[in-house]
């Protein structure tokens, strides 16, 4: 047998030292990570334990066209959905009937069933099917077209399954997960993918907070459920990008719950209000407010009389905590405040004049404002953008005189009409429609008195010299 050289010999020590050391990193790598294998073997027996849980929603829908109507349009991906142009003005409207279908899944042996609101939305008759080919007339038992939730019933019954709930909190990005449906009528539908992103908003109400998922979703899907490795719903599958694939969005279990539980028991969502108009801290805010952290929710209005301001909020706090619960986002307080019980009393925790401060105020009930966030119509969620009262401070801050009159533009959705008008961050709004502005109010009550398809004209200020012309159509 051939002697091995010292250089020969100490090589191939080396290998084995090398092999023995990556071996270990691996094997502990996947005792820390139970998750390192990635890719289950098969969705199986999550399929099979959540199947008859997973319901087909059919329904038939009364919807009124005015004018000539023309169904089924070549290429028109809604087939059934009526057209009217401008010659049918003043020609009598007709009521036809539209099928539908969605899914849906059980919560309980009662025959509580959740579904999308979209789905029942405005329905005649709705149908339910379940896994083992039974078939239900169900009746609504309530909606909330803020969350685009809806609670439906059958018979109760023993063989009913319902399916257990998760924790979306505890839903990590890469976790692996699987939705049921009956997408394009095709029922009991298993698609599985990993979630994509947490926390999305796609503009459809002030309650976004959607879960993203390449598992294919389609429509039919809607209502179904969204379920984690233990086969626990994680969230309710409710939207898709309509150009968009292998993109699809789920409202999250732990905020469908509070809806769920307050429609079952009343068959309505009431929701508390705190009556303020607000913005997300910029960085520049931050740092001119002087926080530590960009985090927190600028106070850019309070509205009179309603709880903020019988509680002691004043335009211009940064709201940082609600009852020791830190705040980091508009969305993150409006969803704290509106799942927040109606005459509850919160202990609010603000910044200012670089002091923390803690206010207890009493929440009114959202419906029942009068406002009903007035100051905010026209703003962003019409127009896209946020307007603010010009105060001396800020005045500084962006380069205008202290005695300058007008509303500050502190920030502009991307791809609103705002945006698209030319508006941008720090324009300072002086005039609309040839009318000088001075105060909230006085933008509102043009806006307001403005006719919808009628133009409104705005004249800015873009810093010291620049003057802007933007138009917008309400």
């Amino acid at each position: 047998m051939k002697q091995l050289k010292k250089w020969e010999k100490f090589s191939f020590l080396f290998l084995i030292a090398v092999f023995v050391i990556t071996m270990g990193n691996r094997l502990s790598t996947a005792s820390v990570n139970p998750d390192s294998h990635m890719i289950p073997g098969n969705f199986s027996g999550i399929a099979l334990k959540a199947r008859p849980g997973v319901v087909n929603i059919r329904t038939v829908k009364k919807i009124k066209t005015a004018g000539h109507e023309f169904r089924n349009i070549p290429g028109n991906p809604f087939g059934g959905r009526g057209f009217s142009g401008p010659f049918s003005k003043g020609m009598p409207s007709f009521d036809h009937k539209q099928q539908g279908l969605g899914s849906g899944f059980l919560i309980d042996v009662g025959g509580y069933i959740v579904t999308n609101n979209h789905v029942i939305d405005n329905a005649v008759q709705i149908k339910v099917k379940l896994a083992n080919e039974k078939e239900f007339d169900a009746e609504i038992v309530g909606r909330d077209p803020n969350t685009d939730l809806a609670l439906i019933k059958i018979p109760g019954g023993n063989d009913l399954v319902p399916l257990p709930m998760g924790n979306s909190d505890k839903l990590q990005v890469g976790k692996w997960v699987v939705a049921i449906g009956s997408p394009f009528g095709l029922e009991q539908t298993v698609t599985a993918g990993i979630v994509s992103a947490k926390g999305r908003v796609l503009g459809s109400g002030p309650y976004d907070d959607y879960i993203q998922t390449d598992a294919s979703i389609n429509p039919g899907n809607s209502g179904g459920p969204l379920l984690d490795m233990d086969g626990k719903v994680v969230g309710i599958n409710t939207a898709i990008l309509r150009n968009g694939q292998g993109v699809g969005f789920a409202i999250p279990v732990n905020l469908a719950e509070e809806v769920i539980t307050q429609l079952k028991k009343d068959g309505k969502v009431t929701r508390g209000w705190l009556g303020v108009g607000i913005q997300d801290i910029t960085p520049e805010l931050a740092e001119y407010y002087g926080l530590k952290e960009k985090k927190g929710v600028l106070v850019t209005d309070v509205y009179k009389a309603d709880p903020a301001d019988k509680g002691g909020i004043k335009i211009n706090d940064v709201i940082t905590a609600v009852d020791g619960k830190k705040i980091k986002s508009t969305r993150d307080l409006s969803r704290t405040i509106a799942n927040s019980r109606v005459e509850k009393t919160v202990n609010i925790t603000i910044f200012r004049d670089n002091n923390e401060k803690t206010f207890s105020v009493k929440l009114g009930e959202r419906a029942k404002s009068a406002r009903h966030n007035p100051r905010q119509k026209g703003s962003l969620e019409e127009f896209g953008f946020h307007v603010v009262e010009l105060t001396w401070e800020l005045a500084k801050q962006y380069g205008y005189k202290e005695n300058e009159k007008g509303l500050l533009v502190v920030s502009v959705k991307p791809k609103s009409r705002g945006y698209y008008a030319g508006l941008q961050q720090g324009d300072l709004l002086v005039e609309i429609n040839r009318v000088p502005l001075e105060s909230l109010r006085d933008y509102e009550e043009k806006v307001n008195k403005t006719k919808d398809g009628n133009l409104i004209t705005l004249l800015l200020k873009r810093g010291n010299s620049r003057i802007v012309v933007a138009k917008l159509t309400k």
